[in-house]
């Protein structure tokens, strides 16, 4: 099954940057939230990301224009109707997330793929509370959305080769590299990506060297655009500890056990960037 149009379920940072990926690889897009303020700051923030495009010359106005006419903003669920593939991309949680999937699916045909953007609930959890866990899929995209390449799929227990295949070939068009993932916790990126961070508190909690020596060596010696302990306050240190509790609690291995550095500074309410202090200060 071809999907030419993909309802979105939450216009922020997540919502709005897939409804941008989407548009520009002309593929139309019904944008969905609760409040008419959200959806119209979605918007908002899509056409200001094609004008910052546009001025490094990497869209013309006509291409930005092009990609604002297929993205429609709606309070109304009634609006989704028109897609083969809706992408539930609300915040992280569980009880959130079942709400929106229950009213998603009252409006759906049967045959309409349901996707959620979760980066760390289960999605055979979340597609048993649907009536089509076969069509239930994860798509787990990465932030800025625009940016980055990476898309994961993840497959429930009962997704079914169809909608993965339906699902794979949309992130293709969008001019994502996608990467297919079993369903476990954190899935790839974050089961590999959090604990590297909850060592770099370990090995900084030890004293072995700096927290500017730490990130140095990770940016220096692995390549990595940004060293971990400056990921952890951009992600933000509370973040951070709820996956690694998350890890500890579903694997029941210790070697998810987090930091107590982590911990104490999460205790203290530096969080990172978000308060203006982490392990580093902003």
């Amino acid at each position: 099954m071809a999907i030419q149009t993909v309802g979105i379920i939450g216009a922020g940072t997540m919502g709005n940057g897939i409804a941008q990926a989407c548009a520009v690889a002309g593929v139309s897009v019904i944008m969905v939230d609760v409040a008419q303020a959200a959806v119209d700051k979605g918007l908002a923030t899509v056409a200001g990301s094609l004008d910052r495009l546009i001025k490094k010359d990497k869209l013309t106005a006509e291409q930005k224009d092009a990609a604002l006419a297929l993205i429609k903003g709606s309070t109304s669920y009634d609006d989704l109707k028109a897609a083969q593939l809706v992408i539930e991309a609300a915040t992280e949680n569980h009880e959130l997330k079942l709400k929106i999937l229950k009213q998603a699916e009252a409006v759906l045909a049967p045959e309409v793929i349901i996707a959620s953007n979760t980066s760390s609930i289960s999605i055979t959890q979340l597609a048993a509370a649907t009536t089509r866990p076969d069509r239930f899929i994860g798509m787990h995209f990465f932030n800025p959305v625009p940016m980055m390449a990476l898309v994961e799929i993840i497959r429930g227990y009962l997704t079914s080769d169809a909608t993965h295949d339906a699902v794979k070939a949309l992130a293709v068009k969008l001019g994502k590299s996608p990467i297919t993932v079993k369903n476990a916790p954190g899935f790839v990126v974050n089961r590999i990506l959090v604990p590297m961070i909850n060592e770099a508190f370990f090995v900084l909690a030890e004293g072995l060297a700096t927290a500017e020596d730490i990130d140095a060596g990770m940016k220096l010696g692995c390549n990595q655009p940004i060293g971990p302990l400056a990921l952890a306050d951009m992600i933000g240190l509370d973040v951070c500890l709820a996956v690694m509790e998350v890890y500890l609690d579903q694997f029941g291995d210790s070697k998810y056990r987090p930091c107590p550095l982590l911990k104490e500074m999460v205790a203290a309410g530096q969080l990172g960037r978000k308060t203006g202090r982490g392990v580093y200060t902003y």
